[in-house]
């Protein structure tokens, strides 16, 4: 059984960015091929929960090998997509954090396929916010179903 959505979207104007790349690099030292967030559509005012967003396309670097003639965008970064969404959350919330590393990836379930042309919507919604250690449950969706879904721990470095 499909679980329903961390929370209602339906509201949320899907096509508009919040927040753009130059905001997310500003939080996140993520660069070229392994920044995998594109734009923030939309974040509460607590930044416990977000829609983030990437747009996957057909240069990307693990195109010719995952698989060839039949590209799939590779579980392990829809993950890191999603890591990514948590960090910012996290480190926009605790001052004086620069990066925010895994400590854990729990209760993974894939359900669909991301392929080049395809726009990952991530939502992530923060479990527990400490000094030390956040936790978020994450979602991932294209074109309104579910491919993913986790739960991610992290801690500041």
């Amino acid at each position: 059984m499909v679980p329903s959505l961390l929370f209602d979207i339906s509201d949320i104007d899907l096509n508009q960015i919040q927040i753009g790349t130059q905001e997310i690099e500003r939080v996140n030292p993520h660069r070229g091929a392994m920044r995998m967030l594109d734009g923030i559509i939309w974040a509460n005012e607590t930044l416990d929960r977000a829609v983030a967003f990437k747009d996957v396309r057909a240069d990307e670097f693990w195109v010719p090998g995952h698989i060839p003639g039949r590209p799939i965008f590779p579980g392990v970064l829809q993950i890191e997509a999603a890591a990514q969404l948590a960090s910012y959350m996290f480190l926009c919330r605790l001052e004086g954090q620069r990066f925010m590393g895994f400590a854990g990836v729990d209760d993974v379930k894939f359900r669909g396929q991301v392929v080049p042309g395809d726009r990952l919507l991530l939502l992530g919604v923060e479990i527990e916010c400490r000094p030390r250690r956040s936790i978020c449950a994450l979602q991932g969706l294209v074109r309104g179903t579910m491919v993913f879904e986790a739960r991610i721990t992290g801690m500041p470095m």
